[in-house]
């Protein structure tokens, strides 16, 4: 992994990179112009520019690694099942946030290695906030000159669980399954926001459990997946299993749950609201 700890500094530059090309976009006085795609989700002048920007930076570290982006082709997956070790990008993940101006998009890039997201990097353009995880080495958030060691938090039945839910996708599921789950907690606390800053909320220890149960694409997870792991924590998919990359023709997730404290009984909450 030593090879990944000195590309970081590259890895930063690029995302930052990015994200000053989305705030061009967003900070501009002339309308947000927005297309749909194939499959009806929005797209915009700021996911393009994003995903060049990201694009050139990863082919100049001039690694080979292919590169898997939402704004770029879609290689066959008898051309994929092949790959060790890919870029799996999201140049800018929360489209409807940034349309909204909110705030809540980001820019996401990740390393995949054998189906595992091993590095990730997700950086907020509005705050110039970095999230970063590697395998093995730790996770970090950087603001405002401050670098800060990422760590899960805590869960104790007789205190809150902080949950994170999409503002979007999947209410009234989550609605149903937090019924079950009050049941077990004394207290519980929904907040809803956009795109792989809820993955990092958990990283951060500021939420504990981020149910998914809608659909997402694999690069939606895959940056924030990694400083997840990273930071102590892990995604299991609807099977409570790992939760893995390129191991089928589509880059659909199944549902999922982010998980913080690694020591609580996560399966048996979840068996038991599930049902």
């Amino acid at each position: 992994m030593n090879e990944l700890v000195q590309l970081l500094p590259d890895l930063k530059k690029i995302v930052i990179d990015a994200g000053e090309a989305i705030l061009e976009v967003y900070n501009s006085d002339s309308p947000i112009e927005v297309e749909n795609k194939a499959d009806d989700s929005p797209v915009t002048k700021a996911d393009h520019a994003a995903h060049m920007v990201i694009d050139q930076g990863l082919t100049s570290l001039a690694l080979n690694y292919p590169v898997l982006s939402e704004e770029g082709g879609m290689p066959q997956f008898s051309e994929r099942s092949s790959w060790q070790r890919y870029w799996l990008v999201d140049p800018l993940d929360g489209t409807k946030e940034f349309i909204n101006k909110n705030g809540e998009f980001t820019v996401n890039i990740a390393l995949i290695e054998d189906g595992e997201a091993i590095l990730g990097l997700v950086y907020v353009p509005v705050t110039q906030t970095l999230y970063y995880g590697l395998k093995g080495q730790g996770a970090w958030k950087e603001e405002k000159g401050a670098k800060t060691e990422l760590k899960v938090s805590a869960v104790n039945t007789q205190d809150t669980l902080a949950v994170v839910g999409s503002r979007r996708h999947g209410a009234e599921a989550l609605d149903e399954l937090l019924k079950h789950v009050a049941e077990v907690f004394d207290d519980i606390n929904l907040v809803s926001m956009g795109s792989s800053l809820k993955i990092c909320a958990i990283a951060e220890g500021t939420a504990h459990w981020y149910p998914r149960l809608a659909l997402t694409s694999e690069w939606d997870t895959a940056a924030a997946h990694a400083v997840l792991n990273a930071a102590g924590g892990e995604i299991l998919d609807i099977d409570l299993k790992p939760l893995t990359y390129n191991q089928k023709a589509d880059i659909l997730n199944p549902f999922f749950h982010a998980l913080g404290d690694q020591s609580f009984d996560w399966k048996a909450l979840i068996q038991k609201a599930s049902n």
